[in-house]
């Protein structure tokens, strides 16, 4: 061990020297995963008009153009119907979602949140730093659940929501789920839509983000959340978000909210308030440009082509430089934009800031938990998906060399 800690300090002292300057903190489209939507800038052209006759130039519709909707009304398990289109962050509706709730409650509510002494959210763990976020901007506290292979862990939610009436809602990121790659199975989908809870206005903010993402030929699809809470007797109890943001321009997208009719409803008359129709002439672009569901598959085949080498080269760089040491387990996904790197116990923190030092920024220890707090101090979220090839391996194998160095310094000390 004490030779692997001076091969490591070697091996570290280089990396310094060499005066890197790599970005792995945010999980975003590259320029040549952009560059595939380029169509879009030149549409609609001088076209403005949708199938249904809407002048999408001017005022109006808040449920979106149909079309649009028609086309990811399967990839998202939404009926047409009951299925929004909206601006361009999923995030954006989340956001507003928990203010009207707050502000003007939901349909099942006794009373709006901002009149009860206290809400909570239960927040799988490891989880999405941003729906953490959320929950602080708006003082809600946040339950950590422990996730499985399976999803959250089913025992835990129920007991959490059966007799605390102040536990309001579950994050779930059900397919390729940030950071862990994990989708959730038929059994997890089935119990969060039938679990009893307190609150009658309970609901799963289902942050269907990677619908479409598939990195391997084994294309993972999740069950029907709504069917499944409509059979559990709890037709209003989930919200479903999906967006174009990683699928076309991810700061040019459409955002998608889907639920029951009386959700629906729900939102539809507080965004009344707020906008009167979102932007028909991106809606237009997006459903001239994607087709169908089929032009959405072929078009997502051709991110998977940029993607899947990237994922490889983690995994590969990984294996070769930690796969004999015992410091470290990481997540080889199906989908989605994440790896999930575990190291030893008190040591993520140590990890990022030596990663840091050596001009390697990596998200956050700690931001896979809610407040930053990760009790175990061992997690690290890997987003391979911006940079290219040559920075990548650059990237990870220097963040190996940081695992390596502070994993032998810490069993060293412990010895």
């Amino acid at each position: 061990m004490t030779a692997g800690l001076d091969a490591a300090r070697a091996e570290y002292a280089d990396l310094v020297d060499r005066g890197l300057s790599l970005d792995l903190t945010r999980g975003k489209p590259s320029p040549e995963q952009l560059d595939l939507s380029a169509p879009l800038l030149s549409l609609p052209g001088d076209r403005h008009t949708a199938a249904d006759g809407t002048d999408c130039r001017n005022y109006g519709g808040l449920h979106g153009l149909r079309e649009l909707r028609e086309i990811f009304a399967g990839p998202l398990r939404v009926p047409v119907d009951q299925l929004v289109a909206a601006g361009n962050s999923s995030l954006g509706l989340m956001h507003d979602c928990l203010v009207y709730a707050l502000l003007g409650g939901l349909p099942g509510a006794t009373s709006r949140w901002v009149d009860q002494e206290r809400i909570a959210f239960l927040c799988p763990v490891p989880g999405y730093d941003r729906h953490f976020a959320l929950c602080e901007r708006f003082d809600i506290d946040m339950v950590p659940v422990p996730m499985t292979d399976e999803g959250p862990d089913l025992d835990v939610v129920a007991r959490l929501v059966a007799d605390d009436p102040s536990v309001k809602g579950i994050w779930c990121v059900p397919k390729y789920s940030n950071p862990s790659g994990v989708s959730y199975s038929d059994r997890v989908v089935r119990g969060l839509g039938s679990v009893a809870a307190a609150a009658p206005d309970f609901r799963i903010f289902w942050d269907n983000a990677y619908a479409v993402h598939h990195l391997t030929d084994e294309q993972v699809e999740v069950a029907d959340v709504l069917a499944a809470c409509a059979e559990g007797g709890h037709p209003d109890r989930p919200f479903v978000f999906g967006s174009t943001s990683k699928i076309t321009l991810a700061g040019a997208g459409v955002a998608f909210f889907g639920s029951s009719p009386a959700n629906v409803a729900w939102l539809l008359g507080h965004a009344a308030k707020r906008t009167i129709g979102p932007d028909k002439v991106n809606q237009l672009r997006h459903a001239l440009f994607l087709r169908d569901e089929a032009g959405v598959r072929a078009h997502m085949e051709r991110h998977r082509a940029l993607l899947r080498p990237k994922f490889d080269l983690v995994r590969r760089v990984l294996a070769d430089r930690l796969g004999d040491t015992g410091l470290a387990e990481w997540t080889e996904p199906l989908g989605g934009y994440f790896v999930t790197l575990t190291v030893p116990d008190g040591c993520a923190r140590e990890v990022v800031r030596r990663a840091a030092a050596a001009g390697i920024v990596l998200t956050p220890a700690g931001a896979t938990h809610p407040r930053g707090d990760d009790p175990r101090d061992a997690v690290i979220r890997i987003a391979p998906t911006y940079p290219g090839l040559g920075e990548l391996e650059q990237a990870i194998t220097g963040l190996a060399t940081c695992v390596r160095l502070v994993g032998y310094e810490k069993a060293l000390a412990t010895a």
